[in-house]
């Protein structure tokens, strides 16, 4: 019984998290100035989208033909 209701409180806690409303700042604070150098201050869903950097795009160049490596110039054999 007591499992049970352990159970039950912590499914009401985790659906209380899922609760979204906007985000607001507080009473009295406002909204963090544009970076330096930006036009305008970036909205909420500009800072969520991911930046060319983290997701580069795929590439879907095939080999045509097999290419032997040039030799490594920098492939030195340790010294004495």
């Amino acid at each position: 019984m007591m499992r049970a209701l352990l159970l039950f409180g912590s499914i009401l806690l985790l659906a209380g998290c899922g609760a979204a409303t906007n985000l607001k700042p507080a009473k009295g604070e406002a909204l963090p100035v544009a970076p330096y150098g930006a036009t305008a201050t970036p909205t909420p869903a500009d800072l969520l989208k991911p930046s060319d950097q983290a997701r580069p795009a795929r590439s879907d160049e095939l080999l045509r033909r097999s290419q032997e490596r040039r030799g490594d110039e920098f492939n030195l054999p340790p010294p004495n």
